[in-house]
């Protein structure tokens, strides 16, 4: 069995701060596909509320995902939208079909 592990991550920009947030997402992008047990990590912006961002995620396990959630560059994109950020939801799943 494999501990590999999918995140679908919501990522909700406060108001008036749609291109702050996104301009910092992107900014994950590079630094997050060089890390150890990356598979993918792809960002998306809804079309009918640009407002609303979705990282689709594959790792190898939970924990380099953890490993992840504790860099360097997720702290700075935390600090740079600290208030900016209106909702925030995580979805750990299991692949099974």
């Amino acid at each position: 069995m494999s501990n590999k592990l999918t995140v679908v991550a919501k990522i909700v920009a406060a108001p008036g701060k749609v291109d702050l947030v996104k301009t910092e997402l992107l900014k994950l992008l590079e630094p997050t596909r060089l890390e150890e047990g990356c598979i993918n990590y792809d960002l998306h912006q809804d079309n009918e509320h640009p407002n609303q961002f979705v990282f689709h995620e594959n790792w190898e396990s939970k924990a380099l995902l953890q490993q992840h959630l504790g860099s360097a560059h997720i702290a700075a994109y935390l600090k740079a939208t600290k208030g900016a950020i209106a909702e925030f939801v995580i979805q750990e799943l299991t692949h099974i079909g």
